[in-house]
């Protein structure tokens, strides 16, 4: 009896720890980045000729129409030598326009082609000889080829206002005496709005000076940019979640593009690091938001909707392997675990737990193999 009192007695006292229960359920994996929202097709109008800018009335957010004039520019005379580069200038916006036409039709062979390869992969699903990720993936690859003929369409409009342009400068050579040079109209490729009015004062002007960026608003894509090693894990089509954008609820999307050129960005650290610009469409409609706002962008990874799981604090390094500490009749017990994929709240265990098991969460350096504990309430 004295032995048992004073064991007892020295025994030291229960750890305090938080327990919790490793529990089946879903478990994503994400990338995490904060990007920018952009108008998707944007165009930069600018003086084709050096010469006097007339005042423009436009204002940022103001709507224009396709043709619609948004500057006036009186052009300065043009030398013998200026007058051979505008014939060279134009020469090659003639070109252009020759090879946007051959990208739209090639875009539409490529649309043709994926309408036809979804039908097909739809057929095939119906009668059970593919997954449904495959006919997922003809879809998606028929909206991009969608989404590339209307660019290479906006391309095509954008080159034909680029010969009128390099037409409009042949067109401000030296007037007679007595007669004025003719006004050249800077007008709007596209239908949209002003985005941002960059020269608004009456003043003379270099040839190729930005007056003002005009954008489709209706049109919107995400960019992030990651670093290189977490570019490789994302592949286009994966689902992703824009938050921490000003809202309530967040807006879905999906990646449309991984760029395939890397960049060198220095962190906020110093650090030089390679990022890789991962481009976005919104499935949700943005609401208000507008070009060059703010959001945080998840990217979806790996997705599992049932998986084995105990949260990440509860997870530690035991050797070149990883160990929870089990509870079982008030003590501690140290286990070999087996993980799999981990986002930074859960870990996916693999082997070591079952369902209902009690490991601790946050296990301090007092914590041993076989060390008394008791759980917080």
């Amino acid at each position: 009896m004295i032995a048992v009192a004073a064991w007892i007695f020295l025994a030291p006292e229960p750890i305090d720890v938080e327990v919790t229960e490793a529990t089946r359920g879903p478990l994503e994996v994400t990338v995490d980045q904060e990007g920018e929202v952009r108008v998707h097709d944007r165009y930069v109008i600018a003086a084709p000729v050096a010469g006097k800018l007339v005042r423009v009335i436009l204002h940022d957010g103001d709507p224009v129409a396709a043709g619609q004039t948004v500057a006036t520019l009186e052009p300065a005379p043009l030398d013998p030598r200026a007058r051979e580069e505008a014939i060279a200038r134009l020469a090659a916006a003639r070109a252009l326009v020759g090879e946007a036409q051959h990208r739209v039709s090639q875009a539409a062979a490529s649309l043709a082609l994926a309408k036809r390869e979804r039908e097909r992969f739809e057929l095939l699903v119906a009668e059970r000889f593919v997954s449904s990720e495959a006919a997922e993936k003809a879809r998606t690859t028929e909206k991009t080829a969608a989404a590339e003929l209307d660019a290479a369409r906006s391309r095509e409009s954008a080159a034909h206002y680029e010969q009128k342009a390099a037409e409009a400068v042949l067109l401000s050579l030296p007037a007679a005496d007595g007669k004025e040079r003719p006004l050249v109209n800077l007008e709007s490729p596209v239908a949209g709005k002003v985005l941002r009015v960059l020269e608004r004062s009456e003043r003379t002007v270099a040839a190729g000076t930005q007056v003002m960026v005009i954008g489709d608003p209706s049109r919107f894509e995400i960019v992030a940019d990651v670093l290189s090693s977490d570019a490789v894990k994302i592949k286009p089509g994966a689902p992703a979640r824009l938050v921490a954008w000003g809202g309530d609820k967040e807006l879905e999307a999906r990646v449309r593009v991984v760029e395939p050129y890397a960049f060198t960005k220095v962190s906020a650290l110093g650090i030089e690091e390679k990022r890789v610009n991962v481009v976005m469409d919104p499935v949700d409609s943005l609401g208000p938001l507008g070009d060059g706002y703010r959001v945080e962008a998840r990217v979806v990874i790996w997705a599992e909707p049932d998986v084995l799981q105990v949260p990440a604090a509860a997870v530690f390094r035991s050797g070149t392997g990883w160990a929870v500490f089990v509870v079982r009749d008030g003590r501690a017990h140290r286990r070999a675990v087996r993980i799999g994929q981990r986002n930074p709240f859960a870990v996916q265990i693999l082997e070591g737990l079952s369902p209902g098991d009690r490991v601790v969460k946050y296990p301090g350096n007092q914590i041993e193999d076989g060390s008394r504990v008791r759980a917080q309430p």
